[in-house]
């Protein structure tokens, strides 16, 4: 369920950018699943990348071919309905076999190509399928496509994300646009997301990547829907130059500070939609954190990536300033010097959790000095009796209820609360 009724706005062309999304069949016939974006030569580009260690096939061919083009590329190619994740080898291949298809009929060098990719993890991408719809996608092409490309790349979303910022700066007048999809496994790092900005001001390829890289930091980095990271995410910027300025070099000046004020007006716009489109969110809520020596101790007091415990909890929002943040953990205490180490026990927990909830083995040797069975918790000693091999199957809502009752799993003070037991992911 969606918090609150938004439409999609006006999506205001970028001057040097035509975009098209065609039908592909990738997983459900009939349903736009190929987007195509073309930028004018010479445009730059800037992306922020997902930091998961197990990077998609895309996200690694798309950082690739980025380095190759020297941040000139001249097409993106997104597909939704399978993400390339898990595919190893066979994945990396089948990512660059659809940017050889578009440089082909480009007339581009492949490296000219990033390729992106959402949906199901673990299949093989169906290359065919997409390199069919490729002549279809360029066909296609219009630079007022920006509505039909924001319905192309959702995947779980239940509505289309975008939002447009006109803005001056040395008495011309200059556009930002920008899409994005995320509704579920949302998180700070750039987590099950992709978001696609465009300007047509020209501005130097760093100054580009540190607006970008701002811009995200306080937007898209202070969401989380339900603590979970990904494996494909994405925040691409294209400045294309069409405007005739002379490139922006410094992000102090005129024109770099009103680039920066609609880039983060843009990426605040994208990532709160995201929040209000969470699933299963009924509730939008603003945390403003007090009282922290800088910055950095007040996101580590706010962001927290594990599920609220009250039931109606899907979707909060947390600061400072503008970073609107859904779901977390709850802090025991006030901030101080501890907050880094609790909120890392607390990861470490949520990755223990969720090697868990896939059936590893959970008991340690230390645990023998506790009996036969291996392990004090009568309700985890079956596998001290012969039982399942030392193998856990059961339900991760169980462990959640068992390290609420033991401290140093959490990384702090246990006090009653504790998920919603109806929640399941």
């Amino acid at each position: 369920m969606a918090v609150g009724d938004e439409e999609l706005p006006e999506l205001a062309p970028v001057a040097g950018v035509r975009l098209a999304a065609v039908a592909a069949g990738i997983e459900t016939p009939g349903r736009n699943d190929l987007v195509l974006v073309e930028a004018a030569p010479g445009a730059n580009c800037a992306a922020v990348f997902t930091r998961n260690a197990f990077c998609a096939a895309p996200v690694t061919v798309a950082r690739e071919h980025l380095r190759a083009c020297a941040g000139k590329p001249r097409y993106l190619l997104i597909n939704t309905g399978n993400a390339n994740a898990g595919t190893g080898d066979a994945g990396i291949n089948d990512a660059r076999a659809c940017c050889a298809r578009v440089s082909e009929l480009a007339d581009v060098a492949p490296w000219q190509v990033l390729p992106f990719s959402t949906g199901v993890i673990g299949e093989p991408l169906p290359v065919a399928r997409i390199e069919a719809g490729v002549p279809e996608a360029f066909a296609a092409l219009a630079p007022d496509a920006w509505p039909a490309a924001a319905a192309g790349i959702l995947t779980t979303d239940t509505r289309p994300k975008g939002c447009s910022v006109g803005f001056r700066a040395g008495g011309d007048d200059y556009v930002v646009t920008g899409i994005a999809k995320g509704a579920g496994m949302i998180r700070p790092d750039m987590a099950t997301m992709l978001a696609f900005l465009a300007t047509d001001m020209a501005v130097d390829g760093a100054v580009l990547q540190a607006l970008l890289q701002n811009s995200v930091d306080v937007s898209f980095n202070r969401i989380t829907v339900d603590g979970d990271t990904s494996t494909n995410d994405a925040c691409v910027l294209l400045a294309t130059g069409a405007a005739g300025n002379p490139p922006v070099t410094d992000t102090g000046g005129e024109a770099g500070r009103a680039l920066g004020d609609a880039l983060r007006e843009v990426c605040a716009a994208l990532a709160q939609a995201l929040v209000r489109d969470a699933e299963g969110a009924t509730k939008f809520v603003t945390v403003q954190v007090n009282g922290g020596r800088d910055e950095r101790e007040c996101l580590d007091v706010g962001l927290y990536h594990r599920p609220l415990a009250a039931g109606e909890d899907r979707a909060v929002r947390v600061g400072p300033q503008l970073g609107p943040v859904a779901g977390g953990d709850r802090p025991r205490r006030s901030a101080g010097s501890g907050c880094r180490r609790r909120q890392s026990l607390s990861q470490r927990c949520a990755d223990r959790r969720a090697r868990l909830s896939r059936g590893v083995l959970h008991r340690g040797a230390r645990r023998r000095r506790h009996g036969a069975r291996g392990d004090r918790h009568s309700h985890r000693a079956g596998a001290g009796r012969g039982g399942r091999g030392g193998v856990d199957f059961r339900p991760v809502l169980r462990l959640r209820a068992h390290q609420r009752r033991v401290p140093h799993l959490n990384g702090c003070r246990a006090r009653g609360g504790g998920g919603d037991p109806r929640r399941r992911r």
